[in-house]
């Protein structure tokens, strides 16, 4: 029974953790050859949803698809800014940028092709979708997708901007 209140306790303070961690500092590329500082992301001030996937996980794809269809109505009412962040091998990134734009995304991308901005963040698997506050700040995580979880994305936002 110790064991289960420690080890609780232990995943508690891991969550309060990263709802509360700032961005960390990594070199990414965006998909026309950019440096890209990742601890400088941001969306002037308002939260902004930073998604890991790859061109290979349908979920994270079913996503995307689900967000795009939305996106321009959560801008228009939030604001919101989402980066999108393909985890493909470096050998597969270069199919990321043409994938993007033959299915209309808007959306920033960038390549993390070592996954070492997802492990820092603490996203094991994919997809991980993470919502930053606007002061840079974790202010929510998760992983997988089922159909309309996108909803909830929106609804994290929702509640920062009126936390204002």
């Amino acid at each position: 029974m110790k064991k289960l209140g420690l080890l609780t306790i232990v995943m508690l303070c891991g969550v309060l953790y990263c709802t509360a961690q700032q961005l960390p500092s990594v070199q990414l590329k965006d998909i026309n050859g950019k440096t890209v500082d990742t601890a400088e992301l941001n969306n002037d001030g308002k939260p902004f949803i930073i998604s890991f996937f790859a061109t290979w996980c349908k979920p994270c794809l079913r996503e995307l698809e689900a967000i795009k269809e939305v996106y321009e109505d959560w801008q228009e009412e939030t604001g919101v800014k989402l980066y999108a962040i393909s985890i493909d091998d470096a050998q597969n990134a270069l199919k990321v940028g043409p994938e993007a734009k033959a299915k209309g995304w808007e959306y920033e991308i960038l390549l993390d092709t070592n996954s070492e901005f997802r492990h820092a963040l603490g996203g094991n698997l994919i997809p991980a979708v993470f919502i930053i506050d606007g002061a840079g700040k974790i202010a929510h995580s998760r992983t997988g997708y089922t159909n309309g979880s996108e909803g909830h994305l929106i609804e994290e936002v929702r509640k920062l901007i009126a936390d204002k």
